[in-house]
């Protein structure tokens, strides 16, 4: 794996260890906002020691799961339904992780885990798609050791959409349908929401629940990035950001202690 790739002097000193790795290899790997950003970001409010045993849940193409074995010295599972644990190993075994990093396929509300077998659980822009239902947090956080942290980041919303959704978000990206998805995006929502959601649950006590500083302008220059590298596998989604401006779009972070 290349150790150096060009970005603007801004983002090599907020991630400082994303800084290290190939931009070539994260675009390659890309699923959405720019996994080793939002891990790095995440990171800052956790601690990690080396060791521990973490779940990095929906981690897509294990790039995540590999810059934390790597940077932090922990052992990951990284688990996802949609990557087979097979494509993910190989991507392991690329990185030279194979000893750390163990590929998992797994449904999110299936997991093959004893209880209480994590130190800490990771969800790096997953955790919307399967987690915004009261029900599911008293089945996921048996997964982690008493005491243990729960930390989430997932695109958001800076205030709720409860009427129309707004007009510039629905206008045609790339491929020609608009941004606002409604199979998904009714997943996004505020810190305040989120806050209500898993606070109501008495399974935890939020230690850090905010939106990410220039979380948008982060979104939208990783997809800048992209499109200056020719990416096509996903539609472009800088579009709708640059209309935005942070006025609803963002990255909300949660770190959350079990009780």
């Amino acid at each position: 794996m290349k150790q150096r790739h060009k970005t603007n002097e801004h983002i090599r000193s907020r991630f400082p260890l994303s800084s290290k790795y190939d931009i070539d290899w994260m675009i390659e790997n890309d699923m959405g906002p720019n996994a080793l950003w939002l891990t790095e970001e995440l990171c800052k409010s956790m601690i990690l020691k080396p060791g521990m045993r973490v779940l990095d849940m929906g981690c897509g193409r294990a790039i995540s799961s590999i810059f934390l074995a790597k940077e932090f010295s922990v052992q990951v599972w990284a688990t996802d339904l949609w990557i087979k644990a097979s494509d993910n190993w190989k991507r392991i075994k690329e990185s030279g992780m194979e000893g750390s990093v163990f590929p998992i396929h797994a449904e999110a509300h299936n997991l093959p885990f004893a209880e209480e077998f994590f130190d800490a659980i990771l969800s790096i822009d997953s955790y919307h798609y399967y987690g915004t239902s009261d029900m599911y947090l008293r089945y996921f956080i048996k997964y982690l050791k008493p005491s243990g942290y729960l930390g989430i980041i997932v695109p958001g919303l800076m205030k709720e959409i409860t009427g129309k959704v707004p007009d510039h978000l629905l206008k045609p990206r790339g491929g020609g349908n608009p941004f606002w998805d409604n199979s998904e995006c009714w997943s996004f929502h505020t810190p305040a929401w989120w806050k209500h959601h898993l606070s109501k649950t008495t399974l935890v006590d939020i230690k850090v629940l905010d939106p990410i500083t220039d979380g948008w302008k982060l979104w939208l220059y990783w997809e800048e990035i992209k499109n200056r590298k020719g990416f096509t596998k996903y539609p472009d989604e800088s579009k709708a950001l640059r209309n935005d401006k942070g006025r609803y779009l963002g990255l909300v972070r949660v770190l959350a202690q079990k009780k």
